[in-house]
């Protein structure tokens, strides 16, 4: 084996800190891109709302009843659409919630690892089929053959069945982030419950999950703005009813399926329809940027180094 010169060595490691600084490089490209596509957004919503609130009261805007911005008689009062965004999302939630711990409990502490390396793809198959197949499967099989079961009077167009597509869509995100908080837990913990006589239902409830607390409740936030921000299934299994009720099983519009009908020209450019698509757009943003922002606060409080 020979040595390297003194100018052999000094080339290579020249060479390796110029590999090193133009990795850093691209990294911190990649870092920029992605902010500043995210200041772009805030700010071209910001600058369409401002000209909106310029002739819409932000009051009547967040605490109006009523949202007939594509009507002969406009009324700009955004909480129907808000109602409707977080109900569906709630119930998304309330279906991927207990669902995804429960999956995730079970291939962090019971399956075998085969058959967790084989499931966990297929859980997470879920998030990649089209939004769009959800929201046909939810108009044409869920309500009709399954919710019409015991709700005969469901409208075709529902909230419930959105909540329950969302649900689904949601499930890897649960299933994902728990199960690789409870698989972080040091296996030692585990040991010293089943020494003291610990039954396995015991450490899972008692031990795993208090330790990974963070990571579960942190997948929870990060469901619930994935959730709000869900467009095809609300649009096509929720209508575009924009209603402030608190029955499910009505025609509502959410928020992004409004986003989604105006889009798609209703409103010419130019006109208060118009701009009242950045105004809702620029809410939809702030709320789940803010639940971004608990979700990483959850984090930090609750995280457990080891």
């Amino acid at each position: 084996m020979g040595y390297l010169s003194s100018e052999q060595f000094l080339s290579s490691v020249k060479r390796r800190r110029a590999q090193d600084r133009l990795f850093m490089v691209v990294v911190l490209a990649a870092t920029l891109v992605s902010t500043l596509a995210l200041i772009v957004i805030f700010v071209t919503l910001s600058v369409e709302s401002v000209s909106f609130f310029t002739r819409v009261s932000i009051i009547e805007f967040l605490t109006g009843t009523k949202w007939t911005v594509l009507f002969a008689d406009k009324h700009f009062g955004v909480l129907p659409l808000l109602n409707a965004t977080l109900m569906t999302s709630a119930i998304a939630v309330a279906v991927a919630g207990p669902a995804g711990i429960a999956a995730a409990i079970y291939l962090s502490e019971y399956a075998s690892q085969r058959f967790r390396n084989l499931m966990k793809p297929v859980i997470e198959t879920l998030s990649g089929v089209p939004t769009v197949v959800y929201g046909y499967f939810a108009l044409y099989f869920i309500t009709p053959n399954f919710l019409r079961g015991f709700w005969e009077d469901l409208s075709i167009h529902n909230a419930l069945a959105v909540g329950l597509m969302i649900g689904a869509l949601t499930l890897p995100i649960v299933v994902s982030i728990s199960d690789d908080a409870m698989k972080a837990v040091p296996y030692d913990l585990r040991l010293a419950a089943y020494s003291l006589g610990s039954r396995k239902i015991d450490v899972v409830f008692r031990v795993v999950l208090p330790a990974a607390l963070s990571g579960v409740v942190a997948s929870i936030v990060l469901t619930f703005a994935r959730a709000m921000g869900e467009t095809i299934i609300a649009a096509i299994a929720g209508g575009f009813r924009p209603v402030l009720s608190f029955n499910v099983g009505e025609s509502m519009q959410t928020m992004t399926s409004y986003l989604a009908q105006v889009a798609t020209g209703d409103a010419p450019h130019g006109t208060i329809e118009y701009q009242s698509l950045f105004a809702v757009g620029l809410l939809l943003l702030v709320i789940t940027a803010t639940l971004n922002f608990i979700g990483l606060k959850v984090i930090r409080r609750w995280e457990i180094r080891y």
